[in-house]
């Protein structure tokens, strides 16, 4: 791509947003303006030419040669449509990051486990000796990486489906597929749709390229060579067993004592250690790295064991996949804690599970009465308002030996900034409950 002497608009005045107008510049861009709907939007960035409150009058005025979107924008709605209404073309930033980064780009897609997997082979290749810098949907701009001097060897990128949309010519030497399950039907008409979105991802990548896809998977033929994992069986070329992950009949990598012994941290792990392979890493490397890694927050991630209770944070369950998942992966019974934002997914696809592995349910926020009416037929089910309430109703109800699985399975936004202040507010509740 040329941009010498051409128009930019950039859509969306975050952190990608004036990542991919600083590259616009850099590569010769002549004018690059950032536009946001927002009214009462400010740029971080006060020597951009900027556009608060801009409107499709404004947008069909500054004709750009090119649009450049920010994740969560939408490409069809009327106000982008609007810029693009004399044919430029309309992309994303991770696209126009990746097409000036001229190193070397691991993928990361899949609805749940992006982002644990990214730090993870970020990890590994620093702990290796090799420059690498996460980036996408977690980490730096992909734009901002492109500009950094010295460039690192290494793009690790987490690629959400809002980012595939708009991309076309992106292509990875390395891809990985952790697992798709319906999600963000806030957004998408039909699973298909956020299906497809996901699958763009192999659409440029040459029978050279690795493939990393967990086992079981339902994918079409694709051109990259396809390299299989998984916690539940043992098809793969790496799997799970007691504690190892197995390649054969040998334990190429123990989990026991890390941070990512539970099955669905495994099947992160196995992901990121075939990656990291693949780009000339050796084994004895990554697990040197995996025994230091601590994984990002809200994952699962202890918060107090008192009693013999455990009360573990999921607070970045956004889905009924990732929750499904988390319970998956605890020995000890359970009591789940879940709810929050209606996003219109079908949560009875839990119950076998749940009737199975937890002895009580205690559901809270706006999809609460639905959840309530799920759960109950399989497990006593408690309904309260807030997680505050429900910390304490998980107190009256635990018993030594327990779980407390704070895993809401939907988004936060009915009652919370983010999944990270919805995790604060458990743990702190957690502490007063127990008086830490």
């Amino acid at each position: 791509m040329n941009l010498t002497g051409k128009k930019v608009a950039i859509l969306g005045c975050g952190r990608s947003g004036v990542g991919a107008a600083h590259l616009a510049m850099a590569v010769g861009a002549e004018r690059v303006c950032v536009f946001d709907i927002n009214p009462a939007a400010t740029c971080a960035d006060e020597t951009l030419e900027f556009v608060p409150g801009a409107t499709e009058e404004q947008a069909r005025a500054f004709a750009a040669d090119l649009v450049v979107i920010s994740p969560g924008i939408e490409s069809d709605i009327p106000w982008v449509q609007a810029f693009a209404e004399k044919g430029a073309p309309v992309i994303g930033e991770m696209e126009l990051g990746c097409l000036f980064y001229k190193g070397r780009i691991i993928a990361i897609t899949g609805t749940n486990g992006k982002t644990t997997t990214t730090a993870l082979i970020e990890h590994i290749l620093t702990s290796a000796g090799k420059t690498a810098k996460a980036c996408g949907n977690y980490g730096y701009p992909i734009s901002e990486v492109a500009l950094m001097e010295p460039r690192p060897e290494f793009a690790v990128l987490e690629v959400s489906s809002f980012q595939l949309e708009t991309a076309y010519e992106f292509c990875p030497e390395v891809a990985l597929w952790l697992n798709f399950a319906p999600d963000h039907m806030d957004r998408y008409t039909k699973v298909e749709d956020y299906y497809n979105a996901k699958l763009r991802m192999f659409m440029n990548m040459p029978e050279t390229a690795l493939a990393v896809v967990r086992e079981g998977e339902d994918l079409p033929p694709i051109r990259p060579k396809r390299v299989g994992f998984s916690s539940v069986v043992d098809s793969g070329r790496l799997f799970y067993r007691d504690g190892c992950i197995m390649e054969g009949d040998a334990c190429v990598l123990p989990l026991r004592g890390t941070e990512m012994e539970q099955a669905h941290n495994a099947e992160n792990t196995m992901a990121a250690m075939l990656a990291c392979r693949a780009v000339g890493v050796a084994d004895a490397a990554i697990a040197e790295a995996v025994r230091s890694f601590m994984p990002p927050g809200h994952r699962c991630e202890t918060v107090a064991e008192m009693d013999g209770v455990l009360w573990l944070n999921d607070s970045k369950s956004t889905n009924l996949h990732s929750t499904e998942a988390a319970v998956r992966s605890q020995t000890r019974p359970i009591i789940l804690i879940a709810g929050g934002k209606d996003k219109g997914l079908d949560y009875t696809a839990i119950n076998p599970m749940l009737e199975k592995k937890a002895h009580c349910c205690i559901v809270f926020g706006q999809i609460a009465e639905q959840l309530e009416h799920t759960f109950a037929p399989v497990c006593r089910t408690i309904r309260v308002e807030t997680v505050e309430q429900a910390v304490q109703a998980a107190a009256t109800c635990a018993r030594k030996g327990d779980v407390v699985l704070f895993s809401p399975g939907t988004s936060s936004f009915d009652q919370f900034r983010s999944y990270v202040h919805r995790g604060e507010t458990f743990r702190a509740a957690v502490k007063q409950t127990l008086h830490l």
